[in-house]
């Protein structure tokens, strides 16, 4: 069984910087990890791209050939790789073991986890492969300043949380670019209550049950839970790690084998 990140979140959150930062902390602590990327606009890296959805199609090719802008060139580029799952994508998968451990950096465009069917069907090939996957939700910390920001951010994660279908982990990212901690510190366990008093005193009088029904949705769905990520703090790191390889049970089969084949009793 293969393991997978599909590291998604708005354009400029830090989903490639959370990426480089991964690696270098994995490669610290002796841990083999495979950095995919699936961004064909992308153009340099902090990290060695293990697979690289450029080879098959670029946004640059795509806008110059077809007369296509950057969002209609990307969707584009994100539904050739879609018609490709069985092809393309199959051969580059043959490369790894059961038990790697991949990490796909996504394109920052919303739609694509949001309501477009490309990710989705991406996500059931890789389950299809025998890979347990779990939805990396980055929103940048910075986003995060009142209320109704939190709501929309938490709007947004839900959107994809309903879309594709998996476990789901959501990440405060550039928590080191914070200046007043206090601010953010209000959002990352708030208690539903309070944030419906808040959004009313925010909002007219005329959308409180608007508020309210926005208020349960985020309760209901647990997506009040942020994790907030310090990629100066090694430990930082080392929990968000933690509580992924949790959802996607990284690590138990590992242990199962080794009881499997301990040695026998000296006695027997």
């Amino acid at each position: 069984m293969g393991y997978a990140q599909l590291v998604i979140g708005p354009a400029g959150s830090g989903k490639s910087t959370y990426c480089s930062s991964l690696h270098q902390h994995c490669e610290a602590i002796g841990r083999s990890i495979h950095i995919v990327n699936l961004d064909p606009a992308a153009e340099n890296f902090d990290y060695p791209v293990a697979m690289d959805i450029r080879e098959l199609i670029s946004l640059d090719d795509v806008m110059e050939e077809l007369g296509l802008g950057p969002n209609g060139g990307l969707i584009y580029c994100m539904e050739h790789l879609e018609e490709n799952l069985d092809d393309w994508l199959t051969e580059e998968l043959d490369n790894y073991l059961d038990d790697d451990y991949l990490v796909f950096d996504c394109p920052g465009q919303i739609e694509l986890f949001s309501h477009v069917p490309v990710l989705r069907n991406f996500v059931e090939h890789l389950k299809r492969k025998n890979f347990n996957v779990c939805a990396v939700y980055l929103l940048d910390s910075q986003f995060i300043t009142d209320v109704t920001k939190f709501i929309s951010g938490c709007m947004a994660s839900l959107s994809a949380m309903v879309q594709l279908e998996l476990p789901h982990i959501n990440i405060l990212s550039k928590m080191d670019l914070v200046t007043n901690k206090r601010d953010i510190d209000n959002y990352l366990d708030p208690e539903p209550h309070i944030l419906l008093s808040e959004l009313n005193e925010k909002m007219a009088p005329r959308f409180k049950k608007l508020n309210k029904s926005l208020i349960e949705l985020v309760d209901e769905y647990s997506m009040v839970s942020f994790i907030p990520l310090d990629l100066r703090k090694e430990s930082s790191i080392q929990y968000v790690l933690a509580q992924i390889d949790n959802c996607i049970q990284y690590g138990e089969d590992a242990e199962v084998k080794v009881r499997d084949f301990d040695p026998e009793d000296e006695d027997d």
